[in-house]
């Protein structure tokens, strides 16, 4: 922590002192050198909206692909319903390409369904 004297150019700065502790991050540790060299660059990342919502109630998904997404650390699956809408959702461990998902109230307790709390 180095305290910074002014020069006296005008009165208010006469006899005056800050702590001029400069913070700046970017891996640098308290001197100012980079330690996390290996940090940064990396390949670009293509954001993909995942429907948490599950909104789609009654129509029948079909998972087409498994993907890895690099914004959330997980795989996802995209998935192709009945009407011809296409969704990502966060894979369902156990589901493989091909399996049918459905989100509803009346819909049957397995591995990728969608259900409301109270019909659980």
């Amino acid at each position: 922590m180095a305290i910074h004297l002014y020069k006296t150019s005008t009165p208010s700065t006469r006899n005056g002192a800050i702590d001029s502790q400069h913070r700046c991050g970017k891996g640098r540790n308290a001197r100012g050198i980079i330690t996390a060299g290996h940090r940064g660059g990396g390949h670009k990342r293509l954001y993909r909206k995942i429907d948490f919502r599950r909104n789609e109630k009654d129509i029948y998904g079909r998972i087409v692909t498994i993907e890895y997404d690099p914004n959330r650390n997980a795989y996802i699956c995209l998935i192709h319903y009945g009407d011809g809408e296409k969704r990502y959702i966060l894979h369902p461990r156990g589901a493989i390409i091909g399996d049918t998902i459905v989100s509803g109230t009346e819909v049957p307790i397995k591995m990728g369904n969608a259900l409301p709390l109270k019909a659980v």
